[in-house]
């Protein structure tokens, strides 16, 4: 399994939301956050120091997905968040070691897709 995470603006929050449905990816979290990229917008300092870079607004999303649909979840965020402009936003993707669900304490398995119990001795 694989963990997306993308920082995209806060108004494509639904686009974004709406393609990963029609892909067939569900589950997701959002945040809202703050942050600026490589080219931030500065503001002059209120104490007569240098110039403070803004922080704006952003969405935070997060998908786990097995490892064969991780181009779909990819496709799906950059067809929702894309502007083609400065700020749209980034995708990381990182390798998950284990998805275990609280309530049943089952284990997905990425290979077979197939929930395998978590150990006793594990819990």
């Amino acid at each position: 399994m694989i963990m997306i995470t993308a920082i995209i603006q806060p108004f494509k929050l639904e686009h974004v939301r709406q393609e990963l449905i029609s892909a067939d990816l569900v589950g997701l979290t959002v945040c809202e956050c703050v942050g600026h990229g490589r080219q931030p917008k500065f503001v002059p300092s209120l104490t007569g120091c240098s110039d403070t870079a803004l922080l704006l607004a952003k969405t935070k999303i997060e998908i786990a997905v097995p490892s064969s649909a991780r181009e779909t979840a990819i496709g799906a965020i950059v067809r929702g968040a894309r502007l083609g402009s400065i700020g749209d936003g980034k995708i990381f993707v990182s390798q998950l070691d284990k998805v275990i669900s609280i309530r049943t304490g089952f284990e997905e398995d990425d290979t077979s897709h197939a929930p395998v119990k978590v150990s006793e001795a594990a819990e």
